[in-house]
């Protein structure tokens, strides 16, 4: 059965810029460690992740993104745009602490801004994830044929209800729930509806691509054309469920030994390459 996220508590008084990474979840300088940075869907927030620490390896440190407009950052105006967006992100990125090993996982909107951010750190010339694991969303050239940010608010609530993403629990407190996040979902599925990819160089690190058998966004044809992105190898997998299939019990915990798995093998194969070479190809 699909699990709610619990609403993030938000100080009243919060009005300057909050942190990217909320408290205690930020990425850690740890030599051994792999940093897994996660990327929210459309409207979402880190809580959702934050379940997930403990539960990919004692390797395996969880950082979730908190994005404008939602919980500790409520107070500030969303990003409308990608590109300003992965550069904010990029920002937060090159100014963490300590660096060491990272990897991303994003799922639909947060597996497009991972890849924008990914190509971002490398035209800056900075040290990039050493693998993505995107879920539920299409290629990147594939976006720009959808105006969903414009729906009326029921249509919205009923579009998203339709895909899965209301969760569980009583339907009148969920479509409350989620009307309070409306201005930061909106924002969020301009910036996908605006985006329009630019062809740039293929990344040269492990790419996995997951979906929902069902997810009417994120087609199996769609979902292949992430092939060509990446010459670091390339796998495509499909889970149970549909569009927010990492929502449900059961897929969920097919999603997380997917990628405890993968966070073993990118920090086996960093360990033996080294920081400065390029990790082998996935498989």
């Amino acid at each position: 059965m699909p699990l709610p996220e619990p609403p993030l508590r938000t100080p009243l008084d919060a009005r300057a810029a909050g942190p990217w990474f909320p408290p205690g979840t930020g990425p850690v300088p740890a030599p051994a460690a792999l940093t897994l940075v996660c990327f929210p869907y459309a409207g979402g927030t880190p809580s959702l992740h934050q379940r997930w620490s403990g539960r990919l390896g004692d390797g395996v440190h969880v950082a979730p993104l908190l994005l404008p407009g939602r919980g500790l950052r409520l107070a500030e105006e969303p990003f409308t745009a990608m590109g300003p967006l992965a550069d904010a992100v990029t920002d937060a990125l090159a100014d963490r602490p300590g660096g060491g090993a990272f990897a991303f996982f994003g799922h639909s909107m947060g597996a497009l801004l991972a890849y924008e951010v990914a190509c971002a750190l490398r035209e800056r010339g900075l040290p990039g994830p050493l693998g993505l694991l995107l879920s539920g969303s299409r290629a990147p050239h594939q976006y720009g044929d959808r105006e969903d940010s414009t729906l009326p608010e029921e249509e919205l609530l009923a579009l998203l209800g339709g895909l899965g993403g209301l969760g569980a629990g009583r339907a009148g407190v969920r479509r409350a729930f989620w009307r309070r996040r409306l201005p930061a979902l909106r924002a969020d599925l301009r910036a996908c509806d605006d985006y329009r990819w630019r062809p740039r160089e293929p990344l040269h690190v492990p790419l996995t691509v997951l979906a929902g058998r069902d997810d009417p966004l994120a087609r199996p044809a769609q979902t292949e054309a992430w092939r060509t992105y990446t010459t670091g190898g390339f796998v495509r997998r499909e889970a149970p469920g549909g569009h927010f299939y990492l929502l449900d019990d059961p897929a969920q915990e097919l999603l997380l030994r997917e990628l405890r798995d993968w966070c073993a093998r990118l920090t086996r194969a960093h360990a033996r390459t080294g920081p400065d070479r390029t990790p082998p190809r996935d498989s």
